[in-house]
């Protein structure tokens, strides 16, 4: 929709010498998503891949599980007073017989581009139950090497982010550590998002064979979007918080954190790391 960018002017100051410029920056809209014409959620985001983004929410709110659970989804035509379309409006309706949640005030949810799901009631509303339970069968096997080479390799496809330096990425990779998709957004949880919902529309789910990369921390809300998808490794280039730990060691996924060259830290799920017997120490 060519909005993934905007350009601004900007003052720069470098070692005293002063000139003025235009900066590419990169886009930051609201998305209100509706439920069968219900409002759900909005969340800020870069425009593009709205459609994956609305279906990769709902994946990881238990709602949609498969392709066939989803009917369409639509711009909603009107969304301004004066009848113009923003694109800022989608509306997914999901196939006879999708339980949908109950949606009132207390369960409306406001997203935003730093924390991911705020406002939910209670963190065992969080912790929903996902259809895909992580089972790599035999389980997938993956080398600190290759692991080691993922944060390049997802650096190098973040298109955005070389004209901005301003978005959050998020990539799978097989087993082989393949590039499979890469995604890009202005929030983390976004990208994530837009991955899940490629794949869903994509009839791919679950992605039991695949490693999520993500280019930040590994939060809760990050690893519970995984799980749901029923990704067996997760692998960020930052710090997991308390949770994501406890959440991956709850459901068998494989958590690796501060990934950056050859260092990183696995926190769950060792036994998917090919190490060396004689490398593991107390």
């Amino acid at each position: 929709m060519g909005r993934v960018t905007e350009r601004r002017k900007v003052i720069r100051i470098r070692d005293g010498a002063v000139s003025t410029r235009p900066d590419t920056l990169v886009a930051e809209e609201p998305l209100e998503i509706r439920l069968n014409g219900k409002p759900l959620a909005i969340t800020m985001r870069t425009p593009g891949d709205d459609f994956a983004l609305a279906a990769g929410f709902l994946v990881s709110e238990g709602v949609l599980a498969s392709a066939p659970d989803l009917r369409n989804i639509v711009y909603c035509a009107g969304a301004t007073a004066d009848g113009s379309n923003t694109y800022n409006v989608v509306d997914v309706t999901t196939a006879p017989g999708v339980t949908v949640p109950d949606i009132t005030l207390e369960r409306n949810v406001y997203t935003t581009s730093s924390c991911g799901l705020c406002g939910k009631a209670s963190l065992d509303a969080v912790r929903t139950t996902t259809r895909h339970p992580i089972a790599d069968t035999p389980p997938l096997r993956v080398t600190p090497e290759l692991l080691s080479e993922l944060p390049d390799r997802l650096r190098a496809a973040q298109r955005v982010f070389d004209r901005t330096g301003g978005l959050h990425a998020a990539a799978l990779f097989d087993e082989q550590g393949e590039l499979l998709d890469v995604r890009e957004d202005v929030g983390r949880h976004n990208a994530v998002d837009k991955l899940v919902g490629r794949a869903l529309q994509s009839g791919d789910l679950p992605l039991s064979r695949t490693v999520l990369m993500v280019s930040g921390r590994a939060s809760f809300e990050l690893a519970q979007k995984a799980v749901m998808a029923g990704i067996p490794v997760l692998a960020a280039v930052s710090a997991p918080s308390s949770l994501a730990v406890d959440l991956a060691a709850e459901t068998g996924m494989t958590l690796v954190g501060f990934l950056r060259g050859s260092s990183m830290n696995v926190y769950a799920g060792e036994e998917r790391i090919a190490l060396r017997a004689a490398a593991v120490r107390a």
